[in-house]
């Protein structure tokens, strides 16, 4: 086998990791009581029109009230997208799928979304910056993202830690970033960030991915 070969068999090999199997393991993970007690109070607050990012199998639903009234979702998985459709279903409301990448809303025009919504996707969005600057031309004045994401943690030894581990946790976990400053992203890309709790959910080794940030973040006039 050349190594042309063995570089396309990686392709391949990591194509299929993310495509096949990471969307199954997120399927499942982050669900249940503990999930849902981070989940819920960032979905509560969304109304109207509401782009969901990182849609996933759209576990983000059920938490979701009546004053929504539409969800637009920001997903670049096939399988995800396929396995939301018992959860579409069963909400009732109309659930589309306008755009794969958060980082380019083009076919949505400024100011067409009441709400956004993150739960655990701004970690591994790729141009992560791109995809705020999109959510701020798209959401309506008054509007807002509700999020809630594990990130850079706010002592120095978990951080060393996080560094350390980044480069093969984001390989594994397909892209995912446990290093990101997500409320200094946010702040950078012109929000004004309201945090509504934050703490680390897991002891030890675990607080490297168990730094929990819950709240809102509003696009400064």
């Amino acid at each position: 086998m050349t190594g042309t070969d063995r570089q396309t068999g990686r392709v391949r090999e990591g194509r299929w990791w993310t495509e096949r199997v990471l969307p199954r393991v997120n399927h499942r993970g982050l669900q249940g009581e503990d999930a849902g007690r981070w989940r819920a109070p960032v979905c509560v607050r969304a109304s109207g029109v509401v782009l969901d990012i990182g849609f996933g199998s759209g576990p983000n639903l059920e938490h979701y009230p009546a004053a929504v009234t539409r969800v637009l979702a920001a997903e670049p998985s096939d399988l995800a997208w396929e396995l939301a459709a018992e959860r579409v279903a069963a909400f009732g409301r109309p659930v589309e799928r306008p755009v794969r990448d958060a980082a380019d809303l083009s076919v949505l025009a400024a100011g067409s979304v009441d709400s956004a919504v993150s739960a655990w996707s701004l970690c591994t969005v790729p141009d992560v910056e791109g995809a705020l600057t999109e959510v701020r031309r798209v959401l309506r004045p008054g509007g807002a993202l509700y999020f809630v994401e594990h990130g850079l943690a706010p002592d120095a030894g978990t951080v060393r830690a996080q560094r350390a581990v980044q480069p093969v946790w984001g390989a594994l976990a397909g892209g995912c970033h446990v290093d990101r400053d997500v409320r200094g992203l946010l702040a950078a890309a012109g929000f004004e960030v309201v945090t509504g709790r934050a703490q680390y959910v897991g002891p030890g080794p675990l607080r490297i991915w168990g730094w929990f940030v819950r709240g809102a973040a509003r696009p400064v006039p």
